[in-house]
């Protein structure tokens, strides 16, 4: 019989449903990230540096070996035996070795366990289009991606690639046909995944992260060649997405990607994961929803309008099904599943959202289904 891998060994001891990611480094035992919180592993010993290379040559291939001995960093994904999956980055830091794992779901969840708005089951069914899932590291960007890819193919017939950074979710073909491609095991790189996607008879895009003007640049184009484009990227909101896009581009460039931005993004979902106030350790998800309107172009498209995306988003919550941050939290507050302090450190405005809670402003606005 084999002999398990130490990985496995290790891993089998710490993971349980509260954690969310797995950290290695010499000189310190396992840390684990467990409801939010970071927790150094109670009865492991301090990591020597070849253990760590130990486990890091059981997950790892040669080819990503020898990349990280040229002192790259790795992404991969790992398998526990039936038990977990984890998306994987390799690094060095002090001149050691170092692994962090985060967890990733076997089954791809379905949006409303997820607790979204039923909007964002419109959105997965746009036809063409780019829309953005967004938000900071841990925010749940790729779930949200993998749930709206879910109902997407349960609900259309259609060709759906997706161009990976390691591939995490694996989805199985229902009504749709699913290629799923990872960068460096299917594909050499991203610059040539992308230039041969248009040649795979796609109907829906998925670029696994908005990662540089190159990118945006796919991204915009599949949009206008009536693709429904889906991504990620690191910003906080809307306004900050729809900047942040704009500036991957030269000067000269702006105005033109800001007519084309205006066009064609369908939809915005900006995420945070808030602690549940009943002391279970789990976290629910706040979430803000921009979608397109001709407002919301204009605002895109005129660089003196757009700080103007979040009150028309206020505004327009009911009619169009959009809402804000704060809007998300009051809701939420509402329901009890955050408390008052969480919600208020979490705010974009926490005075207006203040007012609101104690009924001084009306917030009938704000009650979006």
């Amino acid at each position: 019989m084999a002999r398990d891998k130490a990985i496995d060994q290790i891993l089998g001891a710490l993971v349980d449903e509260q954690v969310s990611d797995i950290h290695f480094k010499s000189g310190s035992p396992p840390i684990v990230r467990r409801s939010g919180h970071i927790i150094h592993a109670q009865g492991f010993p301090a990591l020597a540096t070849e253990h760590l290379r130990q486990i890091i040559a059981e997950m790892a291939s040669e080819k990503q070996l020898e990349s990280l001995g040229k002192g790259n960093e790795v992404d991969l994904a790992y398998s526990l035996g039936g038990k977990a999956r984890f998306r994987v980055n390799i690094f060095n830091q002090r001149g050691t070795p170092a692994v962090v794992m985060r967890k990733i779901p076997f089954s791809v969840p379905d949006i409303e366990d997820l607790g979204l708005p039923r909007t964002v089951k419109d959105i997965a069914m746009t036809r063409r289009g780019l829309v953005l899932i967004t938000g900071a590291t841990g925010s749940g960007k790729s779930t949200t991606l993998a749930a709206m890819i879910r109902h997407i193919n349960e609900h259309r017939r259609a060709h759906i690639v997706t161009v990976e950074d390691p591939i995490e979710f694996l989805h199985a073909d229902r009504q749709s046909s699913i290629c799923q491609r990872e960068v460096g095991i299917d594909t050499p790189g991203w610059a040539n995944a992308l230039r041969s996607i248009f040649r795979q008879d796609p109907d829906v895009i998925l670029i696994g992260e908005m990662r540089d003007a190159e990118t945006a640049l796919t991204a915009l184009t599949g949009a206008e060649t009536g693709h429904l484009v889906m991504s990620t990227l690191h910003t906080t909101d809307a306004p900050e997405t729809v900047n942040r896009i704009i500036d991957m581009f030269p000067s000269h460039q702006q105005k033109q990607v800001r007519i084309q931005l205006g066009g064609l993004l369908r939809a915005v979902i900006s995420q945070r994961l808030l602690p549940r106030c009943d002391d279970s350790g789990e976290r629910v998800l706040a979430c803000e929803i921009m979608v397109h309107t001709s407002t919301i172009m204009d605002c895109i498209t005129d660089p003196e309008k757009t700080y103007l995306i979040s009150e028309t988003m206020e505004q327009s919550g009911r009619q169009y099904g959009m809402q804000t941050f704060d809007m998300a939290l009051y809701r939420l507050l509402s329901e009890g599943a955050i408390d008052q302090e969480t919600a208020l450190a979490a705010a974009t405005n926490p005075t207006e959202l203040l007012l609101k809670i104690k009924g001084v402003e009306s917030a009938e606005d704000w009650r979006v289904e």
